[in-house]
C-alpha cells in the first residue's frame, strides 16, 4: 500500500471538477483495500471508496480525508457455467465497464448490451443498480464480493441480498459508505436475444426485428453519441456526470396534476415491480417544459447541447456552479410541477447543507 498525499481528484472524474484528496491510495488488490482501512482506522480519518469517476461531484476545496481508488484488475469466465445456455463472469471492481460489456457481446452472451458505451467501472454497477435503454445490472447480477468497511472483513452477497430499486441498492441507501466492491459476478445468456425495450431502439429497428448483439451495441452507442452520453475526446458534452437527475416515481394522479399544469402528457414509464400505481417520468422532459433548455448557461457550468438530463463543465466550471445550476433547476421544476428532482451523482467533501 502507497499513500499519496494531497492528489488531485478532478482529472479522475468525467466532470473534471474538485480539489485535492488529502490521503489517496491506488488498490490494485484486496490486501491493499483491508490495509488502507485499517490505517484510515486507526487514525480517526474518513474513507471515500472511488471508482471511475463517472458519477461523482467532488468539492472545490477536496476531500479532507482518504480516498481509495479501486484499481482491480481481472475478467474470468466461471468453469462448469459455460455450456449450459449460460455464463458467469466474475470481473474485479476496477475493469473498465463499456470494454467489459464489449467482451461479453463478441462472446455472443445478452444481458448487457443496451448498458454500452456507460463510463466507469464494473464495482460501480451494483452500487447504483445501472440502467439504460430497458435493462438494468440487477437482472444479471449473480452475486457482489465487497470489504465490510465496519467489520473490516470480505463479504459477498447474493443478488437477492443487495435489495436493487431503481438507481438503488443497500450499498447506496442503507449500507452507504459501508462496502467496497471488490468483484461482481454477472450471469448472461449465451446466444440470447437483444433487449429491445427502448423507443428509440426499436426506431433503429423497424426494418430488423432480431437484430443481433453487436448490432445493438452499434444502436446504443449512437444513440448514446447524440445524446452527449458518450465519453468522445475533444467534445465539450462528455465533460459531465452522466444524468444528473434521476427520473422521478410518482402515482399516476400527480403524473395527470403533471400534463394539465404542462399542457401536454409527459412521458411515461412503468416504475417497476411493486408499483403498478405510479409512473416513471422523465427529469429531461420536465427540465425542458420549466424552461431550461438544451446549451442552456450558467457561468462556465451548463446542460449539454445534446441532452438536457447532463450538466457540463464548459471548461474552468468549480463545483459550486454545478450546484448552483442544479439547484435552479431544482427549485423551478418543483415551483412549476411540484415534483422535486433527486440529484444522482455522489456528492464528496461537501458540509450536509
Amino acid at each position: 500500500m502507497r499513500i499519496e498525499e494531497n492528489k488531485s481528484l478532478a482529472p479522475l472524474t468525467t466532470l473534471g471538477i474538485g480539489g485535492p484528496a488529502r490521503w489517496f491510495v491506488s488498490a490494485s488488490n484486496e490486501a491493499d483495500i483491508a490495509e488502507s482501512a485499517a490505517w484510515a482506522r486507526e487514525k480517526d480519518v474518513p474513507l471515500f471508496v472511488l471508482g471511475g469517476g463517472s458519477n461523482l461531484l467532488v468539492a472545490d476545496a477536496g476531500f479532507n480525508g482518504l480516498v481509495l481508488h479501486i484499481a482491480l484488475k481481472g475478467i474470468h469466465v466461471q468453469e462448469g457455467v459455460t455450456g449450459s445456455g449460460e455464463r458467469v463472469y466474475s470481473v474485479a471492481a476496477g475493469e473498465a465497464w463499456d470494454r467489459f460489456v464489449q467482451r461479453t457481446v463478441d462472446d455472443d452472451c445478452a444481458g448487457l448490451e443496451c448498458l454500452a458505451g456507460i463510463p466507469g467501472t464494473a464495482g460501480g454497477t451494483p452500487v447504483q443498480n445501472v440502467g439504460a435503454y430497458g435493462q438494468e445490472v440487477s437482472s444479471v447480477i449473480d452475486h457482489v464480493r465487497a470489504f465490510d468497511l465496519h467489520e473490516q472483513v470480505f463479504v459477498e452477497f447474493s443478488a437477492s441480498e443487495c435489495a436493487f430499486a431503481y438507481r438503488q441498492s443497500r450499498f447506496n441507501t442503507t449500507d452507504c459508505g459501508r462496502y467496497a466492491v471488490t468483484r461482481v459476478d454477472y450471469r448472461l445468456k449465451l446466444r440470447g436475444n437483444a433487449t429491445l425495450k427502448y423507443a428509440d431502439l426499436q426506431k433503429a429497428f423497424v426494418t430488423n426485428a432480431k437484430p443481433g448483439l453487436r448490432e445493438a451495441v452499434e444502436a446504443v452507442r449512437s444513440i448514446r453519441r447524440s445524446k452527449g452520453m458518450l465519453i468522445v475526446q475533444g467534445d465539450p458534452d462528455s465533460r459531465s456526470a452522466g444524468s444528473f437527475f434521476k427520473n422521478p416515481i410518482v402515482s399516476r394522479e400527480r403524473a395527470a396534476c403533471v400534463a394539465l399544469k404542462a399542457g401536454a402528457d409527459p412521458p411515461r414509464f412503468p416504475a417497476g415491480p411493486g408499483k403498478e400505481n405510479d409512473v416513471k417520468l422523465s427529469a429531461a422532459w420536465l427540465i425542458d417544459k420549466a424552461g431550461f433548455t438544451k446549451g442552456y448557461m450558467l457561468g462556465r457550468a451548463g446542460i449539454s447541447s445534446k441532452h438536457t438530463l447532463a450538466l457540463v463543465n464548459r471548461g474552468g466550471a468549480t463545483a459550486a456552479a454545478i450546484l448552483m445550476l442544479a439547484g435552479k433547476i431544482r427549485d423551478t421544476v418543483e415551483e412549476r410541477f411540484g415534483i422535486q428532482l433527486q440529484i444522482e451523482p455522489v456528492m464528496l467533501g461537501f458540509d450536509r447543507s
